[in-house]
């Protein structure tokens, strides 16, 4: 689908398919420098996964890890914006590898940087597959500490096209503690302990765990329900990784193209800098 035209990387809506014989396939997996990748995943939108993800991201880059960032939501990427780089276009290089973007000491790639942020992206299954195998062993991503993946919602084409084209250290879930949400976490954990796809859960992440106005910073309201994913994940006897406020800063910073991990002492940089620890 990716067709690279110097100086430039641009996008073709037609789906090659090449057979290769098994003695011209690659030695080399997928992404073998990398020495953990991990998928960020939510049962369904709107619950704040990419910026969690982008925010994960940032925070472990601080920590002085080589940390890549995809943006696997074909249909919705929104992992440009929140880094303030929609106007960026990837190149190619020498060896005609996608060069991805850096920012805040992270490689990016989204399938954002090459289509129009205004037009909505009609494909089938099978060519948004065929996209996210070009940016994940197209690009040149080199020697990685983390690569994290911050998946479509839900459970779809995209997801087993990444279990299947590159083997996954683990997947983070995250959610609201909102009953509705948590019935479709469910479905996406289910999916990665499917026999399978056997991909382990790292753990839940519960985003807009509770609201504390400016004003009265000892308060704290439960707006989508109280620790519906702390209940969860002893239910299932998966870790809790950590629960992140409705905070308007965190809001703010993704709107803005710099995620509240950038801003060092901020408590909800510290939350995420904390759940780092537990992906060392």
């Amino acid at each position: 689908i990716l067709t690279y035209i110097s100086p430039e990387v641009d996008i073709k809506g037609h789906v090659d398919i090449i057979s290769v014989k098994p003695e011209t396939a690659p030695s080399k997996q997928p992404l073998d420098e990398v020495k953990c990748k991990i998928a960020i995943s939510s049962g369904k939108g709107g619950v704040g996964k990419s910026t969690v993800s982008a925010n994960l991201a940032v925070a472990l880059a601080k920590q002085g890890y080589k940390v890549g960032l995809l943006d696997a939501d074909i249909f919705g990427p929104s992992i440009p914006k929140m880094f303030g780089i929609e106007d960026e276009r990837p190149v190619a290089d020498d060896e005609g590898k996608i060069v991805p973007i850096e920012k805040f000491g992270v490689k990016i790639l989204s399938i954002g940087f090459f289509v129009n942020p205004e037009s909505a992206i009609v494909w089938r299954g099978a060519m948004a597959s065929n996209a996210i195998k070009q940016l994940i062993t197209d690009a040149a991503w080199g020697d990685l500490d983390f690569f994290l993946i911050d998946l479509p919602p839900g459970t779809s084409d995209i997801h087993l096209t990444i279990v299947g084209s590159i083997a996954l250290d683990g997947a983070i879930v995250v959610s609201t503690p909102q009953a509705v949400a948590l019935a479709d976490a469910i479905k996406g954990i289910d999916m990665f302990q499917n026999d399978k796809v056997n991909v382990p859960i790292l753990g839940l992440i519960e985003n807009m765990a509770w609201f504390t106005p400016a004003e009265l910073p000892n308060n704290k309201y439960y707006i989508f329900g109280k620790q519906g994913c702390r209940a969860l994940a002893e239910e299932m006897n998966i870790p809790l990784l950590g629960e992140i406020p409705l905070v308007q800063s965190i809001r703010e910073g993704g709107d803005e193209g710099t995620p509240i991990a950038l801003q060092n002492g901020h408590p909800a940089a510290q939350m995420f800098e904390s759940i780092c620890q537990h992906l060392r």
